[in-house]
């Protein structure tokens, strides 16, 4: 069965780039970065090609963008706009793995945020959690204004390590039936420790 999950989580920063790689080994699936601002010598399609291997296709983005800022003012400075109109699904007949840029409320122009592109594409979300000051804020605030959207969540992934009552917390405010995943702290970032735990990964 193909299934289709968008990548985003409660911050820039979080792991996003090393949860959509286990989870293109885990589904077997297809990568797709809709937008890229920045470090196009080194983009996160290139990094996760970089770490699954050549048996998974990496689709284009649709927009390149060369400034490292927020989506809508990287455009800005190279006399682009971002339209949702311009997105498409890329055909597959595999599954498909989306990472968005940031988090929920990143602008994709004056009045589109990267959660309009997650209703767009009508995609379940994968909300990457990792822990920091803040976090439990941030994580509950992504959770309702998902919730207030009607956008399905497949699962949480608590990335890396966590204080137990932090993770208490969460986990006591997630939607009721919400799955979760628990990845281990990464030290070192190699193509055999992402299919080490891609074969090991349980949702609970």
């Amino acid at each position: 069965m193909n299934i289709r999950f968008f990548i985003t989580g409660i911050g820039t920063g979080v792991g996003k780039t090393v949860v959509s790689a286990i989870l293109v080994k885990c589904f077997q699936s297809d990568y797709w970065k809709p937008v890229q601002a920045g470090d196009l010598d080194d983009s996160d399609s290139m990094k996760v090609f970089d770490l699954v291997g050549k048996g998974h296709k990496i689709h284009p983005e649709c927009f390149r963008l060369k400034y490292p800022a927020s989506p809508h003012q990287s455009a800005a400075m190279q006399g682009v706009k971002i339209q949702l109109s311009e997105f498409k699904i890329p055909s597959t007949t595999r599954s498909l793995v989306i990472e968005g840029a940031g988090g929920l409320f990143v602008p994709l122009n004056q009045c589109e945020f990267m959660i309009d592109l997650i209703q767009h594409l009508e995609a379940p979300v994968v909300l990457v959690i990792r822990d920091y000051l803040g976090c439990i804020n941030h994580t509950l605030l992504s959770l309702e204004a998902l919730i207030n959207r009607h956008i399905e969540i497949a699962f949480v992934v608590f990335n890396g390590e966590f204080v137990a009552d932090t993770k208490a917390i969460i986990l006591k405010c997630l939607p009721k039936g919400t799955l979760h995943i628990e990845l281990p702290e990464i030290s070192r970032l190699t193509p055999t420790v992402i299919a080490e735990i891609s074969n090991t990964l349980k949702i609970n």
